[in-house]
């Protein structure tokens, strides 16, 4: 097919239709992001109604396709023109059209974010198995994000499919070898699951969630063992940095938990693309080279 070989030849057509792609991708996220932790609170209180016998309430459907999404304010159903990633932001001037209500700009900059990840991904990977696996992976990482910045959640109908893609694509060999992926995996999940609990035994405290555990079992089954250190020590030094920069500036009270699977998926995506340039980098700058 004729597009194919465009896709397969000109990096630049390539690029850029990844990055398109990663726009509209970009789009269904902030659905994802805010009906899933929707989802699992509506299922946890199902639950809860039949474990305490509590008679079940009649909801209408809601999952990430129905309803159509609306406005907040008044209600007014967002049409496929009003849907249009970035542009329909700026043609609306971030308002509503109907009420004229101001629309978050977080939309069109997880938008936008999407859009550029994708891009610098289909720029290092090219067009390859690869890069679609790395597509994945990056959009999962978005969507975890914020998620878990505004829930402190990490779902697991999230992270656990992205710990069993990271193998699969290493079936191949795609990114690391299928021994140093389990292993990957099976580090990833033990090292911050005894962190947790030498955290708990020292202070009666639980310092993180077990979905950081699982996210990271899943970073080492994409990226590999070797890169855990790597992805631990970028995650922790931006976490320390930007937790006492809050508290500093009194915006976080130091008892109020921050979300560390953010800085665990932008530790683990610049690792993907730049892992070993890093680890080169610091072997020359220490001398172990």
């Amino acid at each position: 097919m004729p597009i194919i070989d465009l896709l397969q030849n000109s990096s630049p057509f390539f690029i850029s239709t990844t990055c398109i792609l990663g726009l509209l991708v970009g789009s269904f996220l902030n659905v994802v992001i805010y009906r899933l932790p929707l989802m699992m609170q509506r299922e946890w209180q199902q639950q809860c109604d039949e474990l305490t016998g509590n008679p079940a309430q009649e909801l209408e459907p809601f999952t990430l396709s129905t309803p159509r999404s609306r406005c907040p304010h008044c209600n007014h159903a967002i049409s496929a023109l009003e849907n249009i990633p970035v542009i329909s932001y700026l043609v609306l001037a971030g308002k509503c059209r109907q009420c004229k209500s101001s629309i978050s700009l977080r939309y069109p900059l997880i938008e936008l974010l999407c859009g550029i990840l994708s891009g610098i991904v289909a720029y290092y990977f090219g067009f390859s198995w690869a890069c679609l696996g790395a597509l994945l992976l990056t959009w999962s990482l978005i969507a975890l994000t914020f998620i878990d910045v505004d829930h402190q959640l990490l779902p697991d109908s999230i992270t656990l499919p992205l710990l069993w893609f990271g193998i699969f694509f290493n079936l191949f060999g795609t990114y690391v070898d299928l021994q140093t992926s389990v292993i990957g995996a099976i580090a990833g999940y033990l090292s911050l699951w005894l962190v947790f609990h030498s955290f708990r035994l020292a202070t009666g405290k639980e310092g993180m969630g077990y979905g950081d555990f699982k996210l990271l079992a899943a970073l080492g089954a994409w990226i590999g063992w070797s890169f855990l250190p790597t992805i631990i020590l970028l995650s922790s030094l931006v976490g320390a940095i930007v937790g006492i920069s809050l508290i500093a500036l009194r915006k976080q009270h130091r008892d109020v938990p921050i979300p560390f699977g953010p800085y665990l998926a932008a530790a683990g995506w610049i690792t993907l693309i730049w892992g070993d340039v890093i680890n080169q980098t610091y072997l020359n700058w220490s001398g172990f080279h």
